[in-house]
């Protein structure tokens, strides 16, 4: 099994480097390439090959049209044009693009589909160290059949809020 990772945190820079604006450190996965292993970074991977096996960035992860990940992908945000075989969990936000086909669930606060975007799995809108927390905390609860959350969701009409529970008719 292959492990890749970065090796410096930007805290671990030299101040001068810190505040010169310098982005975070990207890696590129080429077409062609495939990696059995995991992948895990403190900045950006971008996959134009293919993995089987985990993708954990602190940054983004990004897969290219062409692109396959068959394992689970962990970061901040997660930009996909090409194929997941896995689950999704992603601290801000998921962005798919028409080329995209997920066959796993997806977690996360933000989610934007393109139309053609295809994913075969179960989408939680809700942040994944959220859901690992409250899990951690009681697993019997969260696993319960009919155990959804609930979330404040703004009316049209105006700007009243009223609570609902997600998947239950009003």
């Amino acid at each position: 099994m292959a492990m890749f990772s970065s090796t410096k945190r930007d805290a671990d820079l030299p101040a001068a480097l810190r505040s010169s604006g310098h982005e975070p450190k990207l890696s590129i996965l080429a077409a062609g390439i495939k990696v059995i292993g995991e992948i895990q970074t403190e900045g950006v991977v971008k996959i134009e090959g293919e993995v089987e096996g985990s993708v954990r960035a602190d940054g983004q992860v990004l897969v290219s049209r062409g692109g396959i990940v068959k394992g689970d992908i962990a970061t901040r945000q997660a930009i996909i044009a090409g194929e997941v075989h896995g689950g999704i969990y992603a601290d801000e936000r998921v962005e798919l693009h028409a080329s995209s086909q997920i066959d796993g669930d997806i977690t996360a606060p933000r989610i934007v589909v393109e139309e053609g975007g295809q994913v075969n799995g179960h989408i939680r809108m809700a942040n994944p160290q959220a859901v690992k927390q409250r899990h951690d905390r009681n697993p019997k609860e969260s696993s319960k059949p009919g155990s959804t959350p609930t979330f404040e969701l703004a009316v049209a009409k105006g700007s009243n809020k009223e609570k609902v529970a997600a998947g239950q008719p009003n």
